[in-house]
């Protein structure tokens, strides 16, 4: 299955859906472009959107954490949602769970931004 992105903006944040499998950090480097472009014309809420990610591994780790510190050092948050049972495993093994803020659902994480 293909990776594929979204991007989308809503209540001043910017919205990013994945789907498919994450498995490799070339898949994502248009992604990747993108979201920086959005950093350097001053967007710094994200919230990505997992509920239709079928696979990632370790690659797919690095981009979210790269999504992270980017969002962090313009002073800016990234909250993860809609994470699936497999995808929760990883970050609970990794204790990545710990690094972002995680919740059910988008209207939760854009509120949680809008608390920013």
């Amino acid at each position: 299955m293909l990776f594929d992105y979204k991007l989308t903006e809503e209540q001043n944040c910017e919205i990013i859906s994945l789907s498919g499998e994450l498995i490799d950090k070339n898949q994502a480097a248009d992604m990747i472009k993108a979201i920086d472009g959005l950093l350097e014309s001053g967007k710094t809420r994200f919230v990505v959107e997992l509920g239709d990610l079928k696979y990632m591994n370790s690659s797919g780790l690095n981009i979210l954490i790269q999504l992270l510190t980017k969002t962090r050092a313009k002073g800016g948050e990234t909250v993860i949602c809609h994470v699936n049972k497999k995808v929760n495993e990883l970050l609970l093994i990794t204790k990545l769970n710990t690094l972002f803020k995680v919740v059910d659902t988008k209207e939760e994480a854009l509120k949680k931004l809008q608390s920013q």
